[in-house]
């Protein structure tokens, strides 16, 4: 499964952390254990649909816990119905070579 979170929380960060709140956000992602990349308006993450679902929740709540006022999650998910559908390097290897 694939899926791209982008989150958009209010206020993004403090004076001190100009990104504090999206920061949380990532580092939820990174603790996962899950293949990720982050290009410049969201996440991408790679995993089983049991892995990747509650991370998604776990992202956005992280952003609240952080201290956001609020926030908003943009989601898209791509799967099969068979396991082992694609993965990030099949999308992007021929724009990337």
């Amino acid at each position: 499964m694939l899926a791209e979170i982008q989150v958009i929380p209010r206020p993004v960060g403090t004076a001190d952390a100009r990104y504090k709140h999206v920061d949380a956000a990532i580092a939820v992602i990174q603790a996962s254990g899950l293949r990720y990349e982050v290009p410049g308006l969201g996440t991408v993450v790679e995993g089983p649909p049991e892995k990747v679902w509650p991370l998604l929740q776990a992202v956005h709540q992280a952003t609240l816990e952080a201290g956001a006022e609020r926030t908003l999650s943009i989601i898209k998910v791509s799967s099969g119905a068979q396991a082992g559908g694609p993965r990030v390097e099949d999308l992007v290897r021929k724009v990337r070579q």
